[in-house]
């Protein structure tokens, strides 16, 4: 069942190292590999925080936001790109044990999307996070961007 700290363990400073196709809708699309650093801060006593994520590569940063609904055990996370200066449509899940999956529905390149982050591998010093597009509905995913953080060294 969710809770207020699932996130505990993304608190502080991060090495990020992506890998990402270069073509999110296609699955034969080469991957794009580079390093970045990421920051994320509590708030509301740990049922909500806020990340930075620097990536000189793609010469943008990310932010998101991340809120508990406590009536729901949910979480809803929101992603702004300072390419755009707006949210994307929040992804909302949970976590089942050390697993947290969250979907929602978006566009991509004028496509309808569903959209699913997955948050795996969930420890004090490292983490992964995995996201993916499905144009059918949810019935096939495409993975098309993974994240590993690591505590700086």
């Amino acid at each position: 069942m969710s809770s207020p700290h699932d996130f505990d363990f993304l608190h502080g400073e991060w090495e990020v190292s992506h890998r990402r196709r270069a073509d999110f809708l296609d699955p034969d699309s080469d991957w794009v590999e580079f390093p970045s650093t990421s920051r994320c801060l509590p708030l509301f006593d740990g049922a909500a925080n806020i990340d930075e994520i620097d990536m000189p590569y793609l010469g943008a940063k990310g932010l998101t936001l991340r809120l508990f609904d406590p009536e729901r055990e949910e979480w809803s996370l929101n992603w702004s790109s300072s390419r755009t200066g707006t949210l994307f449509p929040p992804v909302t899940g949970r976590f089942d044990g050390d697993c947290g999956e969250f979907c929602g529905d978006d566009t991509h390149d004028g496509k309808d999307v569903r959209v699913r982050f997955l948050w795996t591998g969930v420890s004090p010093a490292s983490a992964r996070w995995e996201q993916a597009f499905s144009v059918d509905g949810g019935e096939s995913w495409l993975t098309n961007w993974t994240m590993e953080f690591s505590r700086p060294s």
